[in-house]
């Protein structure tokens, strides 16, 4: 952090909504004058900050101006901020942390020179260098963070989260980890994009408004207030729906399988082999995902019938299958076994057949067998002693187990 930079750790600071000429003390409302500041002539009650300004009006912690507006545009100054902590102190209840001081640019017939006293003693604020308070300087958006979340001792667990914003690159290097946890306690609140913080644009009074409440919502101090602006980076789960008739692309460790004709059913596992996304991006279903199931042979065919999808750690069941594939491949006793089989992945009973017709017994125990871990039973070899030939159907799973869903499909995604 820079040095020249007045936010130390720890520290925070509030606004004092009111005026800020020398000469004119800040209107701040006492108990009897409470009517007349839950409505300002200029914040309307679809003014996005209105919810915000209002709680903290009821509860005489902001005022606005003799004239009945509120002025939610106008900019905030570190004086203000600084008298608002003896109303938002009566909620967060901070105890002096430090002795007094003496700003030098703060004399003790400065409106605001008891306030920011107090602010400073019970860690809230601070001063720069040269013991300089500078209280009429206008206070940044992530000044205003960095302080609620200093002096609430908030932490955050990663500053990952800055990743929210389209403009976390603005945000100064001291202010991020603060502004991490302040995201992450919800305090921020963002208009009209909820994504852009502008870090670095002068707060406006709804603003700080808005800061001060989540702060109290935060403590458990005041009910939660619903607004489409509050930054909440943690994904919600949506369910959408892949509609019946998509198709699944999928491949296998092999770049063929080999199934006899004769009612081989085989588990099998296949892997999504590209992001099954919404129109505007969204994964539903990632590139590596699981699918498995069942390859199926009957009646001079074959075709892979889906049972789960596996994908995130979690299972789902799925109603999909292949195009039944009719290719096959003669095997007779003359067919060489090296170039059949090569990069081949083989069902029990097909390969049980290769074996038979050949006579080539390694086929059973040496290449990769579907259905089996320990090779192929003499009994199933015997089956097919005696032919000359056999007919096994040829499966290029890249191209011919592509999955078309059944039924629609509902998947909860971020």
């Amino acid at each position: 952090m820079s040095n020249f930079h007045p936010w130390q750790s720890g520290t925070a600071a509030f606004l004092a909504f009111g005026l800020t000429a020398g000469a004119i003390a800040p209107f701040v409302t006492g108990a009897s004058a409470l009517a007349q500041t839950t409505s300002f002539s200029d914040v309307s009650s679809t003014y996005w900050a209105e919810d915000f300004i209002t709680e903290l009006a009821q509860r005489d912690i902001i005022a606005g101006f003799p004239d009945g507006t509120f002025r939610p545009d106008a900019p905030v100054t570190r004086a203000q901020f600084a008298a608002m902590m003896r109303k938002a102190n009566q909620a967060f209840n901070k105890a002096d942390q430090r002795g007094s001081t003496n700003f030098v640019d703060v004399p003790s017939r400065y409106w605001a020179y008891s306030a920011i006293q107090d602010a400073y003693k019970t860690g809230f604020l601070t001063g720069y260098p040269g013991n300089v308070f500078r209280p009429e300087q206008n206070i940044p958006r992530e000044q205003v963070l960095v302080s609620l979340a200093n002096g609430l001792d908030y932490s955050a667990s990663s500053t990952s989260v800055l990743n929210y914003y389209n403009d976390a690159s603005r945000i100064s290097s001291w202010a991020r980890t603060p502004i991490a946890a302040a995201t992450e306690e919800r305090l921020v609140v963002n208009y009209p994009n909820v994504k852009s913080l502008n870090p670095q644009r002068n707060a406006s009074r709804a603003e700080v408004a808005a800061f001060i409440y989540q702060a109290l919502v935060s403590e458990g101090e005041a009910q939660v207030v619903s607004s489409q602006y509050i930054a909440d980076p943690t994904p919600v789960a949506q369910n959408f729906t892949i509609p019946a008739g998509t198709t699944i692309p999928v491949k296998y460790i092999r770049e063929k399988i080999l199934i006899a004709e004769e009612d081989e059913q085989l588990p099998l596992t296949l892997t999504v082999d590209a992001n099954i996304t919404t129109s505007d991006g969204t994964v539903l279903i990632p590139a590596g995902s699981e699918v498995v199931g069942e390859l199926r042979s009957t009646n001079g065919g074959a075709q892979f019938v889906a049972e789960k999808l596996v994908m995130n750690g979690q299972q789902m069941t799925i109603d999909a299958a292949s195009e039944v594939i009719t290719t096959t491949e003669t095997v007779t006793q003359g067919t060489s076994v090296g170039n059949l089989v090569k990069n081949a992945a083989l069902g029990t009973a097909a390969a049980a057949a290769i074996s038979a017709v050949t006579g080539d017994r390694a086929i059973a125990t040496e290449e990769l067998l579907i259905g089996t871990g320990s090779g192929v039973a003499l009994s199933l070899i015997q089956r097919f002693l005696g032919r000359n030939s056999v007919d096994l159907i040829v499966i290029e799973p890249d191209t011919d187990l592509d999955l078309k869903l059944a039924e629609n499909l509902v998947i909860s995604a971020n």
